[in-house]
This record gives C-alpha cells, sequence and structure tokens, in this order.
C-alpha cells in the first residue's frame, strides 16, 4: 500500500485529526480498479469526484493534477485498487485547505457470487432530489452499518429499498437482473450512484430497460447480477427470500467487460 497526499507520496502518510473528513464526514471519494497499473476509466472517475466536490461546494485540484496522482498510485497497485479520498480540510479552511488522499492497495479476494439481503433505506433518496443526492460523500455510515447487518444475518451484503419497497441498489454496487432474456436494473432518476461501471455492462446488453421496480418483481428474474469496479459483474444466488443460479447472460456480460478492457489495451490477467 502507498499514500499520496495531495500529490506527496508517503509511506505512511498522516492527516490531521482537525480535518473535515474526519471530524464530519465532510467530503467526497471514489475508488478505481487498477489493471497492471493502469486506471480503468480515470477521466471518467475524476469527473464524477470533481461532480460531488461541486455539490459539496468544495474546491479540489483540476483534473489533469488529479488524474497524475492517481495514474501513479496505480502504477503501484498493479492489479489492485486506488482510493481517492477529498476532504474540505480544516478547521479552519485559510489555514489548512482541502486536502486529496490517493491510496493504492491490494485487491480483496473476489467472491464468486452473492447473497444480498433487502434492508429499507430512509436515509436514501429514493428519487427526491436534494443538494447531494447521487454524490459519493464520506457520510457513508448508514450503507456500512446496511452492510454489517446483512453479514449478521449470514448474507454477503445489502441491497437497499425505498420505504415503499422499490429496489434501489448495493451500498457499493448496482444491481440488474434478466426476465425473458430483457435486463432490468434501477432507473437513475432514483438517484442512485451513475455507477461507471454499470454504463460500460448496460452497453454490452442485448436490451436493457430502466425504471421503478418493487422487490416483488424480483420472484420473475431467471438471474440477477451486481456491478462496482471492485466487483465487475457478479452472479447473485440469493435475494432475499428468492435463490437463483448463475446464469449465461450474467457470464456473457462478465466476460464481455473484460473482452472490453482487453480491447482498450489493459492488462487484464485472470479473474481474483
Amino acid at each position: 500500500m502507498t499514500v499520496w497526499i495531495n500529490g506527496v507520496r508517503s509511506e505512511a502518510g498522516t492527516v490531521s485529526v482537525h480535518d473535515a473528513g474526519f471530524v464530519r464526514g465532510d467530503g467526497c471519494f471514489e475508488a478505481l480498479r487498477s489493471y497492471g497499473g493502469r486506471a480503468f476509466a480515470l477521466t471518467e472517475h475524476v469527473q464524477r469526484l470533481q461532480w460531488s466536490a461541486d455539490a459539496l461546494g468544495m474546491t479540489i485540484p483540476v483534473a489533469g493534477e488529479l488524474e497524475t496522482w492517481i495514474a501513479s498510485a496505480a502504477s503501484d497497485a498493479g492489479d489492485g485498487i486506488v482510493r481517492v479520498i477529498a476532504t474540505r480540510g480544516g478547521p479552519d479552511q485559510m489555514v489548512a485547505p482541502p486536502i486529496v488522499v490517493v491510496i493504492s492497495e491490494p485487491l480483496p479476494a473476489r467472491l464468486e457470487n452473492l447473497a444480498l439481503l433487502p434492508i429499507r433505506a430512509p436515509w436514501h433518496s429514493a428519487g427526491r432530489s436534494w443538494e447531494l443526492a447521487g454524490a459519493k460523500t464520506l457520510s457513508y455510515g448508514p450503507n456500512v452499518n446496511a452492510s454489517r447487518v446483512a453479514r449478521e444475518r449470514g448474507f454477503t451484503d445489502a441491497v437497499l429499498l425505498s420505504d415503499d419497497d422499490i429496489v434501489l441498489e448495493g451500498p457499493t454496487f448496482t444491481i440488474g437482473w434478466v426476465i425473458d432474456g430483457v435486463v432490468e436494473t434501477p432507473a437513475l432518476d432514483l438517484l442512485i450512484l451513475d455507477s461507471i461501471t454499470r454504463r460500460y455492462v448496460l452497453d454490452l446488453a442485448d436490451q436493457v430497460v430502466e425504471g421503478r421496480f418493487p422487490l416483488s418483481r424480483i420472484a420473475a428474474a431467471s438471474e440477477v447480477f451486481a456491478m462496482s469496479t471492485i466487483k465487475e459483474v457478479v452472479a447473485v444466488v440469493r435475494f432475499g427470500e428468492f435463490s437463483f443460479e448463475p446464469g449465461p447472460v450474467t457470464d456473457r456480460l462478465a466476460r464481455d467487460f473484460r473482452a472490453g478492457l482487453i480491447d482498450a489495451g489493459y492488462s487484464v490477467g485472470p479473474r481474483k
């Protein structure tokens, strides 16, 4: 693991305990996959980070500078993860301006499939517009707790629902399923995260329907899958009371996603 703080590389960097990101969760973040030392979808991730910072009214370095720092961390990571954390700094920004921390780290062990526990998420906007809807802010406590509750109940992770049981997204991933060969997925107007991996994967599907789907809709699915930077495309074998087998559409999307990486010049090894 290596750490870069405002572009300065350090084996063990430090951030003040008075930093607003630590004290208040006041900041934003991104996570990128690194393949063979090259960050996947670097420009898109930096653009989303800047959008989140703008939503917070926070100034961060320009895109070119951020991309240089992230590319350096990706080179350190090899096949790994690059995390970018931008905080407001503080407590007095005249003394301590915003800070950007870039961390490279190894990949976690890959899960062959997921078991998801539906959990109502009253903290989620679920289509209700507000200033930070869709931003990747550091205030991720409710999502982290949902994952914790799911694991305590014997599941891999959670899947978030609105108060009226509309399927939203996972705490750190997006969701899709297949009905009669058609991929269905929650629509972005629910103000779920505009996942970059989701964009790429849905472009590979033959037919996609985005909408507002109740939890009961999952009963009609033949297969379910999750999408994220770290997970890529992975089958879901349990979705609450519903059980599934990994299916051909999920398998094809996973293979085609990795084939697209290779075509784009990424050094892609076996799935780990």
